[in-house]
């Protein structure tokens, strides 16, 4: 019976996890609520553009947490992982930007901290519970022994893609009520349990207005050449971590009609390289360090759908990935600005998630030589 299963659910002061939370209340769970606080005013985030993921307006989510729980009648914990997310989030991201690459901050946090610390440190502290959920729009099934997440009903909605590197021993105690509901069945819903966030508009950034500027007051990152794939200078960057792979507005430079593309980010010299639009295309990719759902999939030729970021419609691929998570996967038509330092994510025909991993390296189209951006690095080395 459900009455004998308690449910963390980790809240964030949105309308999602809100309603999870009843849903979940009113299946007959015990329900706790959990938020973790990630915040500590370390960075200038402008005030007027706080209502993001990584902000000031964390102290009035965690308000609406309190109000959602006091109306339902659930414990609720701020579990403090500003520390952890310093480490394992902002570091990380500020590293890879600095490298020429474009991280997802969201990815690594899902697994590192909302489904990682926020379960360990809450357990440590003798907050038990059997299952933990979250608003996400997913769905999960076990199959012959494996647990997969698989795309939501609303494909619109879906966030798979920021999600797979949980993986199947851990999808096994967690569960997502709203993976086959719509948005709007979602703030329907909400109103009907009288929720103040029903209406409350979505986060869509990681920090404020997609502003990263904050995160690297420390760093100072350095301006340089704008070059072209034969490394002529057409411009000054303001720095590596302000661009990234298929950017075309914000370039400040402009020659003949064709519009120009950033191409690629070479971290040793400093360089931000671009060309036209068909420079962007790639036959493929390569991962170093990426995981299976079933470790029956390793050494094996999975024919399937690879999503190359969030909103990428899902491409017919070949993939193989071997014992070491080294992983090859072969576009059946090239793809547009595959940006190292993004994920790579493998989907079956009825979206179960396969696995997935960072991109490393995009395959240059053979069939444009403009699209590699080896000529450039030909033409100064030589």
């Amino acid at each position: 019976m459900n009455e004998d299963i308690t449910v963390a659910v980790g809240l964030s002061g949105g309308v999602d996890s809100s309603l999870a939370a009843c849903l979940l209340k009113e299946k007959g769970y015990k329900v706790i609520g959990l938020t973790m606080k990630i915040w500590k005013g370390a960075y200038k985030i402008q005030e007027d553009l706080k209502h993001a993921c990584f902000g000031p307006g964390e102290e009035e989510d965690i308000a609406a947490c309190e109000r959602l729980c006091e109306q339902i009648g659930i414990p609720y914990h701020v579990i403090d992982l500003s520390e952890e997310y310093e480490r394992h989030v902002i570091e990380y991201f500020r590293k890879e930007y600095l490298a020429g690459r474009t991280p997802n901050p969201c990815i690594v946090c899902n697994r590192e901290l909302k489904f990682g610390f926020l379960i360990d440190r809450a357990k440590q502290a003798g907050i038990e519970f059997d299952l933990f959920a979250t608003g996400h729009y997913v769905r999960t099934i076990a199959m012959d022994g494996t647990t997969y997440l698989r795309a939501a009903r609303d494909v619109t909605k879906d966030q798979s893609y920021f999600l797979y590197g949980l993986d199947s021993s851990r999808l096994s105690h967690i569960i997502f009520p709203l993976g086959e509901m719509t948005k709007e069945e979602t703030r329907a819903a909400a109103r009907s349990y009288g929720l103040e966030v029903a209406d409350k508009p979505e986060s869509q950034d990681f920090v404020g207005g997609g502003d990263y500027a904050p995160l690297f007051e420390h760093d100072s990152p350095q301006p340089g050449d704008i070059v072209d794939l034969k490394g002529n200078v057409l411009g000054r960057h303001r720095g590596l971590p302000f661009y990234t792979i298929g950017q075309r507005r914000g370039l400040g430079i402009s020659i003949g009609t064709e519009p120009l593309y950033v191409l690629a980010l070479d971290a040793k010299k400093n360089q931000v390289i671009v060309g036209q639009g068909k420079g962007l295309f790639s036959s493929g990719l390569i991962s170093y360090s990426f995981r299976l759902q079933n470790p029956r999939d390793y050494g094996r030729l999975l024919v399937c759908s690879a999503k190359i970021r969030q909103n990428h419609k899902p491409a017919a691929a070949t993939v193989l990935v071997d014992g070491d998570g080294k992983a090859r996967i072969d576009f059946e038509i090239p793809q547009r600005a595959v940006a190292p330092g993004q994920s790579a994510v493998l989907y079956s025909e009825d979206g179960l998630v396969l696995g997935g991993g960072i991109i490393d390296e995009a395959i240059p189209d053979a069939e444009n030589e403009a699209s590699s951006t080896r000529e450039h690095s030909r033409h100064c080395e030589g």
